[in-house]
């Protein structure tokens, strides 16, 4: 694990917000202190696929809390919009048609005014992760969040803090406790699991999975492995269960601890 993300694990908490305030009231008692109340915090969602940008966009301006800036759906959009425009907070996915996110992200640590940029991706396992915090993200979401997720990681960063998504979480922590101190002998590296053996998944349900982690709808998943879409729900249902997870993003992530999946490195 990087100093980074170490570092980034061992910091304390962002202090409470009082109760009759919520989350919400103390993003705005923060925004009030050096914006004018008809001047929200800036978003730019950065996004390639027209539905999740849409549900990005909805999801942001449902708080009422941001202005979002138009959307850009490629890399080169972004950096001149981010140029442009200096959003204070960015939205990204880290696969983009025409480049990495992770450009973006560099980027607006670069920028001489002030960006925090969030990571929104299908990618939770951890050379991803990493990757992310090392150019500079301050937090890291998976897709298969809710609207209010979204809202709320925006409003957690402007009141100091680092969001990121459970699944996730549990296995940086995980690690972050199995860092060797200066004396210990290193571990030896874990033996490569066997696809299917780790969770005892049957090698059909490794092939869905795999087709998850590749974004596959459903119906795609039964086309493409000439079943019914009822028997792709059964392997779906039999994977979480075996994986001990509850979405698609959690699924993939765990897939990949288990090396049943790899992903292509975003440089």
């Amino acid at each position: 694990m990087s100093v980074a993300l170490a570092d980034r694990l061992a910091e304390p908490p962002a202090p409470p917000v009082a109760r009759d305030g919520s989350r919400w009231a103390s993003a705005t008692a923060r925004r009030g202190a050096g914006c004018r109340d008809d001047d929200p915090p800036s978003v730019l969602i950065v996004e390639d696929d027209d539905a999740t940008r849409r549900h990005l966009v909805e999801a942001v301006r449902g708080t009422g809390l941001f202005r979002v800036l138009t959307p850009c759906a490629t890399l080169r959009d972004a950096r001149a919009a981010l140029a442009d425009a200096a959003p204070r907070l960015l939205l990204a996915d880290l696969g983009l048609p025409d480049g990495s996110g992770l450009e973006l992200i560099r980027d607006a640590a670069r920028s001489s005014t002030e960006i925090d940029a969030l990571v929104i991706t299908v990618f939770g396992d951890e050379r991803h992760v990493l990757d992310a915090v090392e150019a500079g993200a301050t937090g890291y979401l998976l897709k298969d969040g809710d609207a209010k997720a979204v809202g709320e990681a925006l409003t957690d960063v402007l009141d100091g803090g680092s969001p990121i998504s459970p699944s996730i979480a549990r296995h940086l922590l995980r690690r972050f406790r199995q860092l060797p101190t200066p004396d210990a002998a290193p571990a030896p590296a874990p033996a490569q699991p066997c696809a299917g053996s780790g969770a005892g998944l049957t090698p059909r349900e490794v092939q869905v999975l795999r087709l998850i982690a590749k974004g596959l709808s459903y119906t795609e998943i039964a086309l493409a492995l000439e079943m019914s879409a009822h028997t792709v729900t059964s392997h779906i249902k039999h994977i979480y269960r075996k994986l001990a997870v509850r979405s698609r993003g959690e699924a993939v992530f765990e897939a990949a601890q288990l090396g049943l999946v790899q992903f292509e490195r975003v440089a």
